[in-house]
């Protein structure tokens, strides 16, 4: 049976996140990671080239050992045994992973802020730390979208919840309520 990539990901971050927390290099692999991230971001097709079956071994092992070059200890490890079971095209889902489990040992909440215009700075900070406050986390980091369709207001999304403050989705609300 053959493994989606969500679970093979979620192997793979996981194991990758728990050895380096034996060896004490939670931090260090992380820069890392996010090195290795640019790199397969720069160059989109990279994972698919050395995953590709039908490609000459030699050719992706010279690229290989031009990537993995740049990296010792655990990623270099990990980037090698990724290679060998064929799987380098799954290596972006992998370090999100790691990363989702990093950000919950840091304690920083990850999540999205929708609002009609785009926030300010200091109303951004502020949403921020009420936000890292509710949800019992010391710092949140909110990736903002701006969609005008909502009117005003905000949508907060994070952790399997949705905060709708919209002015749309209230609306919407007093539509159904007078329906009745």
């Amino acid at each position: 049976m053959k493994l989606d990539k969500n679970t093979v990901a979620k192997r793979y971050g996981k194991a990758l996140y728990e050895l380096a927390a034996e060896k004490g290099q939670i931090e260090d692999v992380y820069k890392e990671l996010l090195a290795l991230r640019d790199i397969f971001e720069a160059v989109p097709d990279l994972g698919n080239i050395l995953s590709n079956r039908r490609l000459n071994l030699q050719e992706k092992r010279s690229i290989m050992n031009n990537l993995v070059e740049n990296f010792d200890g655990i990623v270099h490890d990990t980037l090698e045994i990724i290679f060998q079971y064929g799987r380098m095209y799954d290596l972006l889902l992998i370090i999100d992973e790691y990363e989702k489990r990093y950000d919950e040992h840091k304690e920083i909440l990850l999540g999205t802020v929708t609002s009609a215009i785009p926030l300010k700075k200091e109303q951004k900070a502020k949403l921020t730390a009420n936000i890292a406050q509710k949800f019992g986390y010391k710092t949140a980091n909110l990736q903002e979208n701006v969609d005008p369709s909502i009117v005003g207001g905000i949508i907060v999304e994070t952790k399997d919840r949705v905060i709708d403050g919209s002015i749309k989705t209230q609306i919407e609300n007093l539509r159904k309520e007078l329906s009745k």
